[in-house]
């Protein structure tokens, strides 16, 4: 099992981040990271050349926070509401789930990844439910949710 290293140019899940030094399968790195432009080989030439892509990554994960910290402003302003049937015994007929709570932040204006929303079960009673909202890695916001019976069900 040769391996050898590779300098990425782009963020990779479970590999790492723009700039790093990681040691791959080489048949990983030949067949698939250097043709499709995702790394490159780590040779003395290209190592020197790794503090302009530190540089940009600096830059690049500065903004993310700051976009991040605007939108998490955002969503806590936010108080969307839903309705669910319920019936006599106050037994709710469906759930609200991340991607109901997705759609309800993009009607306004705001998109968030449907995985960012840390919704453990769908919600399927009455009340305000705090929900966290995982938009970088250092931050997070809460979402307060609030689900009502429908009229029909509460007259009865």
């Amino acid at each position: 099992m040769a391996l050898t290293e590779v300098i990425l140019r782009e963020k990779i899940n479970s590999l790492g981040a723009e700039a790093d030094v990681v040691k791959v399968k080489a048949g990983y790195a030949r067949n698939f990271l250097i043709p499709k432009g995702k790394a490159y080989e780590a040779t003395k030439g290209n190592l020197r050349q790794i503090e302009n892509l530190q540089a940009s990554r600096v830059k690049r994960e500065a903004a993310d926070l700051t976009i991040a910290q605007d939108l998490a402003g955002k969503i806590a302003r936010l108080k969307p509401k839903f309705t669910l049937d319920v019936g006599k015994n106050g037994k709710a007929f469906g759930s609200v789930t991340t991607i109901d709570i997705q759609k309800t932040l993009e009607d306004k204006g705001i998109e968030v990844d449907r995985t960012a929303i840390q919704l453990d079960k769908p919600i399927k009673s009455t009340g305000k439910t705090d929900v966290e909202i995982k938009l970088h890695a250092d931050v997070a916001t809460t979402l307060t949710v609030t689900v009502e019976a429908t009229e029909e069900a509460a007259a009865e």
